[in-house]
């Protein structure tokens, strides 16, 4: 067996030695291993997760074989589960899979707690009674729960955890902060040493552009009472005035000085930000989180060593410059990081031991990690799916549904609740009839359905606070004529949203989806709806 640093070779240069780490230690149980089921888990096992365990009553049918890649022929009359369960140890032997043969309705009955053992669970093609069941359950008991389901041409995946903290989010549209509206002494006394009107054209262009606009924003604030170049004009006035600067044209750094030049302006902190930092879990005490008191020591750092800013980063980017320049512009950087940490940890643990912890529980890793990416910090937090089938809709909703572009979405959102109920009344989905029933939309039998399921539907939707009598009645028809169906192409992808949402859960790396992800096949389009 190859060794795990060169077996996960890609995946650790995206979530790192302590990501995958994170993987290995995860517990995931799936319920049910059709199609949708089997490609999630697939994913999971090919990455290196701990350990899985598959709970499905199923045996192999004819019809699987045309659907889920990890039976064949000769499984045809065995346990599904432990056929899914051979081919995937197959795949990743490192990975510990067993399976049990049972139905996941008759577990959420008989022996609830038997899901508190798992890391996290993947519930697929639950219908909706099961779902609050098992989400209750979970809740109950901190398990992570991640909804896969894809039906006909349509689907769904739908997070369930009560807090998900996140502080590698790996966001990349953050400006480096390299405080050039406000150098600390160090770094303005390296920029004063440095002579911008150096008449040697090699040494000219060879100054960092972060020497440039240190230089020049302290000189622009000298011109304009101490503001930065903020609005249009001002900042157009500023690029010429690095332009005056330069000697001839075909200098690199002050090119990149004049790309950079909105780096001048601070961004602040974030709407976001602001929210973490004034939360009330950021009051901390004995049964707080490591994340908020770490929060609440970032908060009093700001307050007072920070003078208003967060923790410098430390790393500064490429940038054309002599091998001197850099290197002592690199040191000064993380000199001043490694100051500010050193603060930060100092806070963290004199807030430890007021709240009556060891002052020592938090690593100085994890603090590390974190000072470097105190601007990226993220919080989730998920309604029940209690809250989520029982409240009206959100007025975010409810505006959002104006826009043409959630109507579809929206349109298949309601009709896969209604579908479980139709499941309900009738025991069978819409549209599944006896094989001697030929499938017309002129049929009695599939015009009786698609009636029955548009009066769930609507109902679901007075309930939800919208007055409406009717669906789209082309997307009422297609829900029919799907029968229930799990299409490979479907659920490959759907499969494949919730193994990745599984990873951003267990990992704590990235930002999870923020609220119930739908595909439409027909449009060919996906939409995250806030519900």
């Amino acid at each position: 067996m190859a060794e795990p640093k060169n077996k996960y070779d890609r995946q650790l240069r995206i979530w790192g030695e302590q990501g995958q780490a994170a993987l290995e230690k995860a517990s995931i149980c799936l319920l049910n291993c059709g199609p949708t089921g089997s490609e999630a888990l697939k994913n999971l096992v090919l990455g290196g997760i701990g350990s899985v365990t598959i709970v499905d009553e199923f045996k192999v049918e004819m019809n699987d074989l045309g659907n889920n890649f990890l039976v064949d022929a000769s499984s045809v009359g065995q346990s599904r589960a432990k056929c899914v369960c051979t081919f995937l140890q197959e795949l990743n032997d490192a990975v510990k899979a067993k399976f049990i043969q049972e139905s996941p309705e008759r577990l959420l009955e008989t022996n609830p707690s038997f899901f508190s053992q798992f890391t996290l669970i993947i519930a697929t093609q639950l219908l909706e009674d099961s779902i609050l069941k098992l989400d209750k359950i979970c809740r109950e008991g901190n398990v992570m729960l991640v909804i896969a389901r894809s039906y006909g041409l349509t689907g769904i995946v739908r997070i369930s955890v009560k807090e998900h903290t996140v502080i590698e989010s790996k966001h990349e549209h953050f400006v480096e902060d390299l405080r050039f509206h406000n150098p600390w002494p160090e770094l303005k006394q390296f920029a004063e040493s440095i002579d911008l009107n150096v008449v040697d054209p090699v040494i000219h262009k060879h100054i960092p552009y972060a020497v440039i606009l240190i230089k020049l924003v302290e000189k622009w604030k000298e011109m304009h009472d101490g503001h930065l170049p903020l609005t249009r004009k001002e900042k157009d006035e500023f690029k010429h005035l690095i332009k005056s600067l330069m000697l001839d044209i075909d200098e690199d750094n002050y090119k990149e000085a004049i790309r950079a030049s909105f780096k001048v302006c601070p961004e602040g902190i974030g709407s976001d930000l602001s929210q973490i930092l004034e939360d009330g879990s950021a009051e901390v005490d004995f049964g707080s989180s490591d994340f908020w008191v770490m929060v609440a020591a970032l908060k009093e750092f700001i307050a007072n060593e920070g003078e208003g800013e967060f923790p410098l980063e430390g790393s500064i980017p490429d940038m054309t410059s002599s091998t001197e320049y850099y290197v002592n512009l690199q040191k000064i950087y993380q000199a001043k990081a490694e100051v500010d940490f050193l603060a930060v940890e100092q806070r963290v643990r004199s807030i430890l031991k007021r709240i009556g912890r060891d002052s020592d529980a938090i690593s100085r890793a994890d603090i590390k990690t974190f000072c470097r990416n105190s601007r990226k910090l993220a919080v989730r937090r998920y309604r029940s799916i209690e809250d989520e089938f029982k409240s009206p809709a959100t007025l975010e909703l409810q505006k959002n549904l104006n826009d043409e572009e959630y109507s579809y979405t929206f349109g298949f959102y309601v009709l896969l609740r209604a579908v479980d109920r139709f499941a309900a009344n009738y025991n069978r989905f819409p549209g599944l009839f006896d094989r001697r029933v030929q499938y017309s939309l002129k049929s009695s039998e599939v015009a009786d359905d698609v009636h029955r399921l548009n009066s769930i539907a609507v109902g679901i939707l007075n309930n939800l606070g919208f007055k409406a009598k009717t669906l789209y009645e082309d997307l009422v028809s297609e829900m029919c004529r799907f029968g229930g169906a799990e299409l490979h192409a479907v659920a490959a992808f759907v499969g494949g949203i919730a193994s990745q949402e599984v990873i951003k859960l267990i990992t704590k790396q990235f930002v999870p989806v923020s609220g119930t992800f739908i595909f439409d096949g027909i449009e060919h389009k996906s939409q995250v709806l806030p519900i």
